[in-house]
C-alpha cells in the first residue's frame, strides 16, 4: 500500500514525487515490474527511485531508476 506523504522543502513549498513509496512501477525499457523502496530528490536532476524487482534471470534486485524510466503497474 503505498504511503502518502506531503513533503516541503526549506523554502515551504510542497515537493512533489510522481509514484508514492510502496508503489508498483515498470521499468519502461525492461517491463520489469517491482516496488518503490527510497525516493531521492535534486537540485540538478530529475528524481530518482529505488526499485526492489525480481529481474528476468530470476535474482531479486534493488536499483536506482530516474522518475521518466517508471510508469505506474498496470493492475490485471
Amino acid at each position: 500500500m503505498p504511503i502518502e506523504q506531503i513533503l516541503y522543502d526549506k523554502k515551504g513549498n510542497e515537493m512533489s514525487f510522481k509514484h508514492e513509496l510502496g508503489q508498483v512501477v515498470q521499468v519502461t525499457i525492461s517491463g520489469e515490474e517491482g516496488h518503490i523502496k527510497a525516493r531521492a530528490e535534486y537540485t540538478n536532476m530529475c528524481s530518482q527511485y529505488l526499485i526492489h524487482y525480481l529481474a528476468a534471470d530470476g535474482r531479486a534486485v534493488d536499483a536506482w531508476f530516474e522518475e521518466g524510466e517508471l510508469s505506474p503497474a498496470k493492475l490485471d
